[in-house]
């Protein structure tokens, strides 16, 4: 049971189909000088985190066309706005990023409503 649950991971992570499990979006567009400091302060340790390995970085750019996958989320003029996701269902939402000191605060209180 574990390799088959584990094949449908590698399966879901690979294609561009249905949020799965716990994600973070970050809705972003270019020039956005916000997400920029998002990208040098946040970005590279992300995914070495507790946090970031509870719930993968997706970005989406508001510019583009809308995934698919998430028709049921709100779309934000505002960037960058993260949006934390469970298994499809929209957890909350952090809109701004004003620093790493609240960021990580309020991501954190985010998390804590994860399952």
């Amino acid at each position: 049971m574990r390799i088959l649950a584990f094949l449908l991971f590698l399966g879901a992570a690979a294609t561009a189909g249905p949020v799965a499990a716990a994600e973070l979006l970050m809705l972003e567009k270019p020039g956005c000088s916000w997400c920029a400091r998002f990208d040098a302060e946040i970005a590279p340790a992300w995914p070495k985190t507790p946090e970031g390995r509870r719930a993968p970085l997706r970005r989406v750019d508001i510019t583009e066309t809308w995934p698919a996958d998430l028709t049921d989320v709100q779309k934000e003029r505002f960037t960058p706005t993260f949006v934390l996701m469970n298994d499809g269902v929209e957890v909350g939402r952090l809109r701004g990023y004003v620093g790493d000191e609240f960021f990580w605060f309020a991501i954190g209180e985010l998390l804590a409503k994860l399952p």
